[in-house]
């Protein structure tokens, strides 16, 4: 392999995007990913001992995965092949094994990039056990969803998982940096237009390089403010996917954020996953189960503002509807805060399992016919009186409870066991 846009099927005078001419020659030019790419990194480690291992990098769009593999075939001198799991099949798999079997007789090794690698199903991902077990491809798969989820775990014992990281700030300026030297030209951008350009990009290195390449052909008479550029670019929908991994780190940012009492973060998450496309329900669902999990009898009310924000939305709709769920995550996130009623549901459920079907005490048992009468069911019940001689959990449940460090007193059932606590904690 001569060079990298040859081994991607193109002449190096080929018409391409600004993204695939700028691409990194050497691995030293990859920008935004030093954790996994200076000498004590893993992949820079990998590459000072010469001995290439199967791994998969996960990251998002446009931080460097495909470039990474390509450079690490030239940095071991592998031959490299690439594959797309969105295009190829069985078929194709067995043909790139066979090829790469015949290469290794001739003492050539292959690098084999499989990119959006999550898009194989289980047993397209297992055919890469035995290849990969010895050693006939050094497996490099791209993906951009969690491989927990996503992948084998017999793969993923054979491989290891790298997290590319989204570009930062810095990173990004590099790239227009490189644009801007490529072009001979500086951007025609102010300071402000360019961080906002920055903005757009939201870590995607591709994207940034894709709107350079936009704004380098605009005609303009002066540098364009942000209000200008964003009139002359199209801006990227914000990066969520309702079914994937983004969809639970959102609800879980939000819920957390509420639980820690930071209004303005949980506005934040609840607008990204607005902004995402996110169903609004689903939103006032998890409020719903805030309010009850994190709140609970702190605030009695929360559940009902909860419960309202679902109900004001089912009526209006978007965009107004929307505006319930935002009073009401500034409700949850403002409000005094107790997970006791969780608690104590969880002591009670924890006894319930633990100590089987325990009867309840005879005293608080009907005694419809005589012969219960003579067992004693009922005798001795006075009603809703609290005398601690016939407080009905005294005996039995409440016993087991008592096990558990959650003493149910008659005398004063508020200050002491599972009651007691709830009630300390609404006073915090």
């Amino acid at each position: 392999m001569t060079d990298l846009f040859e081994a991607g099927g193109l002449p190096d005078d080929a018409p391409r995007p600004l993204a695939d001419r700028l691409r990194p020659k050497t691995l030293a030019e990859v920008v935004g990913q030093d954790h996994l790419l200076s000498p004590e990194g893993p992949l820079g480690r990998m590459v000072a001992r010469g001995t290439p291992h199967s791994i998969i990098l996960w990251g998002p769009p446009g931080t460097g995965k495909t470039t990474i593999a390509r450079l690490l075939s030239r940095a071991f001198k592998l031959h490299f092949e690439q594959l797309s799991a969105v295009f190829s099949g069985v078929a194709d798999l067995k043909k790139t094994f066979d090829a790469a079997r015949a290469r290794r007789k001739t003492g050539q090794g292959t690098l084999l990039f499989v990119d959006e690698i999550h898009r194989f199903n289980r047993s397209q991902q297992d055919s890469f056990l035995p290849v990969v077990e010895d050693g006939t491809v050094t497996l490099v798969g791209a993906t951009t969803e969690n491989p927990s989820f996503e992948l084998n775990g017999a793969l993923l014992s054979r491989t290891q998982v790298l997290v590319l990281r989204r570009l930062d700030d810095a990173a990004l300026e590099t790239l227009l940096e490189r644009a801007e030297t490529h072009y001979k030209r500086k951007l025609p951008l102010d300071d402000d237009a360019r961080a906002s350009l920055r903005a757009m990009a939201d870590g995607d290195g591709r994207y940034l390089l894709n709107l350079a390449e936009e704004v380098s052909e605009l005609k303009v008479a002066k540098p364009l403010d942000s209000a200008g550029l964003v009139a002359a670019v199209q801006r990227r929908a914000p990066l969520y996917d309702k079914s994937r991994e983004e969809h639970y780190n959102l609800i879980s940012a939000l819920h957390k954020s509420i639980r820690g009492s930071d209004p303005n973060a949980a506005l934040y998450w609840l607008a990204r996953m607005l902004a995402g496309g996110e169903q609004p329900l689903y939103i006032a669902r998890r409020l719903v189960r805030a309010s009850v999990e994190d709140i609970g009898l702190a605030d009695p009310q929360a559940v009902v503002q909860a419960i309202a924000a679902k109900d004001v939305y089912d009526f209006l709709g978007s965009p107004e509807g929307e505006i319930a769920l935002v009073q009401c995550v500034l409700y949850l996130a403002s409000a005094p805060k107790s997970n006791a009623v969780y608690v104590a549901q969880g002591a009670a459920k924890r006894a319930a399992t633990e100590h089987g079907s325990l009867m309840p005490p005879a005293h608080i048992l009907n005694a419809p016919t005589k012969l219960m009468k003579n067992l004693g069911y009922g005798k001795g019940y006075e009603g809703r009186v609290l005398r601690p001689e016939l407080f009905s959990g005294r005996h039995g449940a409440a016993g087991i409870l008592s096990s558990e460090g959650n003493r149910l007193r008659a005398r004063d059932r508020k200050e002491n066991g599972i009651l007691g606590e709830v009630e300390k904690q609404k006073r915090r």
